[in-house]
């Protein structure tokens, strides 16, 4: 499955967030939500977010830095199943950390979406478009097939 686009949806009165409708039988069993980086965030299919908290907890607990990152990834999730109308909620603690109120931006991130404050969104997005064409530079460069 791959997560793509950009949705401007909103949060109602309850902090319930509705999931684009062409992401919902996708993510009907669950989704795992944790605080992203950037102060967005993340929202995992359950075997993606398997996958990733795998590799965190990997990371050596004789590092401050990763002992620090289990904390935060671990401590701000939350299992979520979405309800019949495809709404996941969203904690208070989340919506807080996000910065999000009732208008948001979920955006497919490949194997994730994220989501975002509308502003914090089109703040990120203006810094780092300037760049996009420099952004995959750090990355070794691919023998062909």
């Amino acid at each position: 499955m791959r997560l793509l686009g950009t949705f401007r949806p909103r949060l109602d009165e309850k902090g319930r967030l509705f999931l684009p409708a062409k992401f919902r039988e996708h993510l009907a069993e669950g989704v795992v939500v944790t605080q992203g980086l950037d102060n967005c965030l993340f929202v995992w299919p359950p075997a993606v977010f398997d996958a990733e908290a795998d590799k965190a907890a990997q990371r050596s607990m004789s590092s401050k830095a990763a002992r620090a990152y289990q904390r935060m990834f671990f401590s701000g999730g939350d299992e979520v199943i979405p309800d019949k109308q495809g709404r996941i909620s969203i904690s208070a603690s989340l919506r807080e950390y996000a910065r999000l109120e009732k208008d948001v931006v979920v955006i497919g991130v490949r194997n994730r979406l994220e989501i975002w404050n509308p502003q914090s969104w089109e703040a990120y997005q203006e810094a780092e478009l300037e760049n996009y064409a420099d952004l995959d530079e750090d990355e070794p460069a691919r023998a062909p097939a």
